[in-house]
């Protein structure tokens, strides 16, 4: 069987604090979205910057260590998958969203901010 790869790798900065919720079961989710840019000059040769936000899930363990450690402006770096979910809203119509089942992540803190 062929291999089949589902990754993302994101660098950028979380828009907002995470929220974290603790599930029945007892399991920990942890919530936030994350801005990534990318400038390229558009027909006229002006700059340009296009801002791409996901929503990002990190869960159990890696809720953990990240609910104290990330917020709002925080620069982060993770790798995780793609996942898409699928809801009901009460007017009975289907929504999709997607967002990204984060793995890993490393806070990325600026050469200013270790001088402080």
């Amino acid at each position: 069987m062929e291999k089949m790869i589902n990754k993302v790798e994101l660098s950028g900065f979380i828009g907002i604090n995470p929220e974290v919720k603790t599930l029945p079961n007892g399991s920990k989710v942890l919530r936030f979205s994350l801005a990534t840019s990318r400038s390229y000059k558009d027909r006229e040769g002006k700059w340009v910057s296009d801002t791409t936000w996901h929503n990002i899930v990190m869960w159990n363990k890696l809720a953990d260590a990240a609910v104290g450690e990330i917020k709002k402006g925080s620069r982060v770096s993770l790798t995780g998958r793609l996942a898409n979910r699928q809801y009901t809203d009460k007017d009975g119509k289907k929504h999709t969203f997607t967002e990204i089942i984060a793995g890993a992540y490393e806070l990325i803190v600026s050469e200013t901010a270790k001088a402080m």
